[in-house]
């Protein structure tokens, strides 16, 4: 190890060989991201940007239970319970930074084990290489908590094979490795006992070496498993989720009456009404969406919208700090969440519009 860009705190950014390496590292959280940490990421990969002898950057995560819980949920409760603004500054710079890593100019990869979520699928799904294990558990559970799926979550979604990217928007449910290549979130399912070779060969690539090689090198790794549990369920959920209205779903699913539809149920009556009625729509729109910003626009004021709320303070205080698991909902039902309501969400805010910098 050699060339250290920041010290060995809560991340570890250096250059290990040709490899730029990025470790999140807060083990004890499962990774959990700080705003600091979103600015020292971004700080990195303005060195390994600018050094020529970094030929990949490779994301990664202290600890054995995964690369990264999500965001620091309960700083942003605690700011949200004073009106405080660290919501507005922290998904503006992790917005950002999100769209930084889809177009970074380096081959950047990303080791999806264990735990991904979140914030966690910001820093990784949207890079150019996505490995994922055996033992990836890769969720986006925000509409648990009153908010939606974020970080450019609307635009991987509704990228997703069918409904797919429906159901797991909106049930929060888990994918394990190969069901997130399917739903088009990760790239190759390798085994996690062959992760230390991989990154030790990354660590050795060639200046200059291009994506169809690091493809082709990672390829060498992998098992070749592309579909999971869920996706054998591809027809099924398309037929319950092709609706743009959560009535019209529940509908469905009712209807069928299978004991996979009242699973399905149950999950959803256990998620914020709002929340859920937001996600549908933000997923509907991230269809038509030419780019992953034209989302992250999107996604912002809704973010904004969603930080003022009493749903988000209920969400995360029945998740994270009492652990009640028994949030209390308003509105408590789909039908009473209405179009004013949600015009919120989507109304533009102004000076406060999420723009991306030019530079990087």
């Amino acid at each position: 190890m050699n060339d250290a860009v920041a010290a060995d705190g809560d991340l570890v950014a250096r250059r290990e060989g040709s490899a730029g390496i990025i470790r999140l590292n807060r083990p004890k959280a499962i990774n959990a991201v700080t705003l600091e940490m979103f600015h020292d990421i971004d700080k990195a990969l303005d060195g390994f940007e600018a050094d020529p002898d970094v030929a990949v950057i490779v994301l990664e995560g202290a600890g054995e239970r995964g690369l990264c819980a999500g965001g620091d949920i309960r700083a942003l409760w605690e700011s949200s319970k004073v009106k405080g603004d660290l919501g507005k500054i922290l998904w503006r710079d992790e917005y950002i930074l999100n769209a930084r890593i889809r177009k970074f100019p380096k081959p950047y990869v990303a080791f999806m084990d264990g735990i991904v979520m979140g914030g966690g699928v910001g820093l990784s799904a949207h890079g150019r290489h996505r490995v994922v294990t055996e033992r990836t558990k890769l969720a986006m559970p925000e509409v648990g908590l009153g908010f939606f799926p974020d970080v450019g979550g609307t635009y991987l979604l509704s990228r997703s094979p069918g409904e797919i990217g429906t159901y797991f928007g909106l049930t929060g449910t888990t994918m394990n490795g190969p069901d997130a290549i399917h739903a088009k979130f990760a790239d190759a399912v390798v085994p996690s006992a062959k992760l230390p070779e991989l990154r030790e060969a990354l660590t050795r690539v060639a200046l200059g070496t291009t994506s169809a090689e690091i493809d082709r090198l990672i390829g060498g790794f992998a098992t070749g498993e592309t579909s999971g549990p869920v996706a054998t369920m591809q027809a099924t959920i398309d037929r319950w989720f092709a609706h743009d209205r959560m009535q019209d779903i529940i509908a469905a699913l009712k209807a069928d009456g299978s004991d996979a539809a009242q699973a399905t149920l149950k999950t959803l009556a256990e998620k914020s009404p709002r929340g859920m009625v937001v996600t549908l729509k933000l997923l509907r729109l991230a269809r038509r969406a030419a780019t992953l910003e034209e989302c992250l626009v999107r996604e912002y004021r809704a973010a904004l919208e969603v930080f003022a709320s009493d749903d988000f303070r209920e969400g995360v205080r029945a998740a994270v700090i009492d652990k009640d698991r028994n949030p209390k909902w308003s509105p408590a039902a789909i039908e009473d969440v209405t179009p004013e309501m949600l015009a919120r969400y989507f109304a533009g805010i102004g000076a406060d519009e999420l723009t991306f910098p030019n530079s990087k």
